[in-house]
């Protein structure tokens, strides 16, 4: 179901980047020099009544007032139904904990929500776990995972929720950690996997659905059946995947699963864990209280955000295939117009195995952060919406082999639900405008 046509022209080769340039950190100060701006992140585009420090604010009027919104990775555009959902429930008092009229009517509304993601994972809705977020999810599924000991196995492309979970966990014992290579595509590689099980006493394989910077796949089953052959849980990080493909729980034997709302159109800081019956798994939760989510989250049920989460599921269940088409079609058109008429760039990952909406650009010779600045009409990432403005480079080009000039050479896009054919040509035009400037600004002399 990973397999996706792909335009001819994202075959082309890029260039070598020319002699010329000087080196990306001389010229990215030049660059900025020249524009008298400070990063992006501190300096908004101008004339948004509603800046914050982040950046643009995605808003009904701001995605039809000429911004072209192509960040769905990093958060999605709230959809109707989880809007509506989320002012309903707030408008409603009462603690899903209670047992008055209020309480049960906050707590049917969590049940519906429950229901909901369940259906969207064709899973039960006993094993569905609220979160905060992927976030949360991920620590819990690792900190429970590890709580007997033993060996964690993940990748060196994993987001930093995984990454950074893993290698706290292990800090004292950094041989129970052990992170599979991937190749050029950003594909794990299976034989890499059975030999790190081979170690023995694994306690978890946490590998991701599909890459949050480049949108590559993972082909889920067999690494979860190698796992359990070893007798260790499998967990993924779903983020990116839940609601923009297809996933059936029933089919791929995952144990442990997180997904976050508002990556298919929920409201932020709320997610899931989905935790399959029967699985396993020690007792750990990451904070004590009451009793909430049958003893894996302690506190009082976000009521408003889940009942958002949930009406994202259902819409994003109802519409998943057309909506995957639909926006695959997109992507390639937005990258195919980018080969054709900048030539000098490069696709990176795996082109027949990604995202629906999901494309990450080497643009040779042009700085990211540059290259943004100079398309303020257009919402995208450097990479992980999370680590965007630290100084290291993508973890995740790096370990695919890319250097650490493409690395800071590339852009994240990302298109979802709401974009539109509109949005594309919108953007086209404005991303060729900045990378041919970025390119010709550092062609001058400092």
């Amino acid at each position: 179901m990973f397999n996706q046509h792909q335009s001819l022209a994202l075959t082309k080769r890029a260039k070598a980047v020319p002699a010329s340039h000087p080196h990306p950190s001389t010229a990215r100060i030049a660059v900025d020099n020249w524009w008298k701006l400070p990063h992006r992140r501190e300096q908004p585009p101008v004339g948004q009544a509603d800046q914050r420090e982040a950046g643009w604010i995605v808003t009904e009027q701001s995605l039809s007032s000429g911004l072209a919104y192509l960040d769905y990775n990093a958060t999605a555009p709230m959809r109707p139904e989880a809007r509506e959902a989320t002012l309903a429930a707030m408008q409603t008092v009462g603690n899903a904990s209670s047992t008055h009229r209020s309480g049960r009517d906050a707590a049917q509304r969590v049940d519906e929500a429950r229901r909901q993601v369940a259906d969207l994972l064709n899973c039960s809705p006993g094993e569905i776990v609220f979160t905060s977020g992927a976030t949360e999810a991920n620590n819990l599924a690792l900190r429970a995972a590890y709580s007997a000991g033993g060996t964690v196995i993940s990748s060196t492309v994993e987001h930093p929720a995984v990454l950074e979970t893993a290698k706290n966990l292990t800090a004292n014992a950094p041989n129970a950690l052990r992170l599979l290579a991937v190749n050029a595509d950003g594909l794990v590689d299976l034989d890499g996997l059975h030999a790190a099980l081979s170690a023995g006493d694994v306690a978890i394989v946490s590998l991701m659905a599909a890459n949050n910077e480049t949108g590559v796949l993972t082909d889920l089953a067999p690494l979860a059946e190698a796992a359990h052959a070893a007798g260790a849980l499998f967990h993924t990080d779903a983020t990116q995947l839940v609601g923009r493909l297809p996933i059936d729980l029933a089919e791929v034997d995952v144990d442990l699963l997180s997904l976050s709302a508002h990556k298919f159109g929920g409201p932020q800081g709320v997610g899931a864990l989905f935790v399959r019956r029967g699985t396993s798994l020690p007792y750990h939760p990451l904070f004590f209280g009451g009793g909430q989510e049958r003893g894996w989250r302690a506190g009082t049920l976000n009521v408003a955000g889940i009942a958002g989460a949930g009406a994202a599921a259902a819409a994003a269940h109802r519409g998943v295939s057309e909506e995957s088409a639909r926006v695959t079609r997109l992507r390639d058109l937005l990258e195919s117009a980018l080969v054709e008429q900048l030539g000098d760039c490069r696709i990176n990952g795996a082109l027949e195995c990604r995202l629906p909406g999901v494309t990450s650009v080497t643009f040779h010779g042009a700085p990211a952060d540059a290259v943004l600045t100079a398309m303020p009409d257009v919402a995208a990432s450097e990479g992980s919406a999370c680590s965007s403005g630290a100084p290291s480079p993508s973890h995740v080009l790096l370990a695919m082999g890319r250097s650490r000039e493409e690395a800071d050479s590339t852009v994240r896009f990302s298109l979802g639900y709401a974009t539109t054919e509109r949005d594309v040509e919108r953007a086209v035009p404005s991303i060729v405008r900045a990378v041919r400037k970025v390119r010709r600004l550092l062609s001058v002399p400092i």
